[in-house]
C-alpha cells in the first residue's frame, strides 16, 4: 500500500530531484534547503518515504505544503528497497513531465552545489554521474581504511562482473534525460539493493547512451549509520553476475 501526498502545477516541474528516506528526520530539511539555494529553475522534489519510524514522511508533508511548486511526497508501508523507491520517484517524475531527473540521498552526502555542473552536463549527454573516481572526485577524508577498501574493491569487483566503462558504478547521484529513464525501461529493472545503482549504469551501457562523469567528493552521511558492509557488496555480485548472463 501506499500514499500520495503532492502539491504539484505540472508545467512548472523541469528539474526533478528524487529522494528515497528512511529515518532521515534530520537531514531531510537541511537538504532541501541547500538544494533550493543552488536557485535551479523549475525544480521540484520527489520524495519516497518507507514508513519512517522517526516521522520523515511528516515532515517531508510539511515541507511540501510550504513549498512554491512541485513537491510530491510517496507514502510506502515498511521498508521496501532503495531501488524500488528510485523506481517509484522516477515513474512520478516522468508522470509529472519533469525532463532532467536526478537521483541523490537524503543524508548531506551527495553536494548539493554540484548540481549544477551535474545538470549542464547533461546539454550533452544523456546521463550524467557524479564520481569518486575521476579527476577532481574523492571520498570523505576521514572514512576508515575499511571503508575506502570496501568501496574501491566493491566498484572494481561490479565493474568487472558488468563490463562497464563508467567509472563510479556504484555511484547513487546522477542526472538522466527524460528520454534516458524512457529508453532503459523504469519496469525493467530488476535490483532493489546495493547493486541497482549498478543495474542502471549496466542498462544505460547496453542502450548506448552517451555517459559522462563529473567529480565531485562523497562526503559521510552527517547523521545516523552507514548501513554499508562487505556482505552488502558480497550479495550484490552474486545479483550482478546473474544480471550479466541473463543480458
Amino acid at each position: 500500500m501506499a500514499d500520495e501526498s503532492q502539491k504539484s502545477d505540472e508545467s512548472s516541474l523541469r528539474v526533478a530531484v528524487v529522494v528515497p528516506t528512511y529515518n532521515e528526520a534530520e537531514t531531510l530539511p537541511i537538504l532541501i534547503e541547500q538544494v533550493l539555494q543552488q536557485n535551479i529553475e523549475g525544480l521540484g522534489f520527489i520524495v519516497v518515504d518507507d514508513g519512517s519510524p522517526d516521522g520523515t514522511g511528516e515532515i517531508a508533508n510539511k515541507l511540501a505544503a510550504e513549498f512554491d511548486g512541485v513537491f510530491i511526497v510517496l507514502h510506502r508501508e515498511g521498508k521496501q528497497g532503495l531501488g524500488t523507491a528510485y523506481m517509484a520517484g522516477f515513474q512520478i517524475a516522468l508522470d509529472n513531465g519533469a525532463e532532467q531527473i536526478i537521483e541523490m540521498d537524503a543524508d548531506l552526502s551527495h553536494p548539493p552545489e554540484v548540481l549544477e555542473g551535474l545538470i549542464g552536463e547533461l546539454e550533452n549527454a544523456d546521463v550524467a554521474v557524479a564520481s569518486r573516481y575521476v579527476p577532481g572526485g574523492g571520498v570523505d577524508p576521514q572514512w576508515s581504511w575499511r571503508r575506502r577498501q570496501i568501496s574501491y574493491w566493491g566498484n572494481v569487483g561490479i565493474r568487472l562482473i558488468l563490463g562497464l566503462k563508467v567509472k563510479d558504478a556504484t555511484a547513487g547521484f546522477k542526472a538522466f534525460r527524460r528520454k534516458s529513464l524512457e529508453s532503459i525501461g523504469i519496469d525493467r529493472l530488476r535490483l532493489s539493493g546495493f547493486g541497482f545503482q549498478a543495474e542502471v549504469a549496466y542498462r544505460c551501457q547496453q542502450a548506448g547512451m552517451k555517459v559522462v562523469e563529473h567529480p565531485y567528493v562523497f562526503m559521510e552521511r552527517t547523521a545516523g549509520k552507514s548501513k554499508m558492509s562487505f556482505g552488502i557488496v558480497i550479495e550484490a555480485f552474486f545479483h550482478l553476475s546473474w544480471l550479466r548472463i541473463r543480458g
